[in-house]
């Protein structure tokens, strides 16, 4: 498995070695060891979660707050989506930049997102299976997120707001600059 950072500090791309035969495929899709070593990051999942979504669902910007905040592991296992995250760290050079990439159960990458990032993703087929690791228990109370057509942040979702399938919740998350700038 080769793990190589983005240029944002702290998160991964993880592409896995594939072993394939006339059996089908193998692969190793974590190993504590192994991510350790190669990112000085010591990392305990405690939470597997997995959503099934049709074409053009975005669910997010989502992130937990405070003690609650989550480290993931994304990928998907069937489908694909354009999975973006966006730096939360006041203190990070990279503050309010974000990174997307596309993830599909063909070249079986994961995203890993440290703590204190806004994590989302929009589905780009059918019956897309998206399943993620967290280091951290969910906490409703602290549950926060950012409206995914935030102007400052300016993410390319890369298909017209009329093919977009958000829910409600979503679509009333404020913007990055009502969370993190005082008027």
């Amino acid at each position: 498995m080769s793990i190589e950072e983005t240029f944002i500090q702290g998160c991964y791309v993880l592409t896995p070695r594939v072993f394939e035969d006339e059996r089908g495929y193998f692969f190793e899709s974590f190993n504590r060891n192994h991510f350790e070593e190669a990112t000085g990051r010591s990392i305990n999942f405690v939470q597997d979660n997995e959503s099934q979504s049709k074409k053009g669902v975005l669910r997010g910007l989502h992130f937990q707050r405070g003690d609650h905040a989550q480290s993931k592991l994304v990928r998907v296992t069937r489908g694909k989506v354009l999975d973006v995250c966006v730096d939360l760290r006041q203190d990070s050079k990279t503050f309010g930049a974000h990174f997307s990439i596309i993830l599909d159960a063909v070249k079986k990458q994961q995203l890993f997102i440290p703590k204190q990032f806004a994590h989302g993703f929009l589905v780009l087929e059918n019956d897309t299976i998206f399943t993620y690791k967290c280091d951290n228990f969910y906490n409703k109370e602290s549950e926060a997120g950012i409206i995914y057509n935030d102007m400052t942040l300016n993410i390319d979702w890369q298909v017209h707001d009329s093919e977009l399938i958000i829910s409600e919740k979503d679509l009333s998350l404020p913007t990055f600059n009502d969370l993190f700038h005082d008027d």
